[in-house]
């Protein structure tokens, strides 16, 4: 039975490793941001919505929008 996805705040490292489940914490944060980086509408809007790189924490609205772009984890 597959966990429902919960939107809230979440650690960077913690999102990142929701969708990379198979990798440590470091290279799931290296391929999110990977992902981020490449998408330009996410990366600009994401900074619209505050979001900096290296923040630790993701408030809910940046973590919709991630989905909204890449999918529930």
């Amino acid at each position: 039975m597959e966990k429902e996805f919960n939107l809230r705040s979440y650690g960077y490292c913690e999102l990142a490793m929701l969708y990379f489940p198979n990798s440590n914490k470091s290279s799931a944060s290296t391929q999110l941001s990977r992902w981020v980086r490449q998408n330009e509408n996410l990366k600009k809007q994401l900074g619209e919505l505050g979001f900096k790189p290296r923040k630790k924490i993701l408030t809910p609205s940046q973590v919709k929008l991630i989905v909204d772009y890449l999918g529930e984890p």
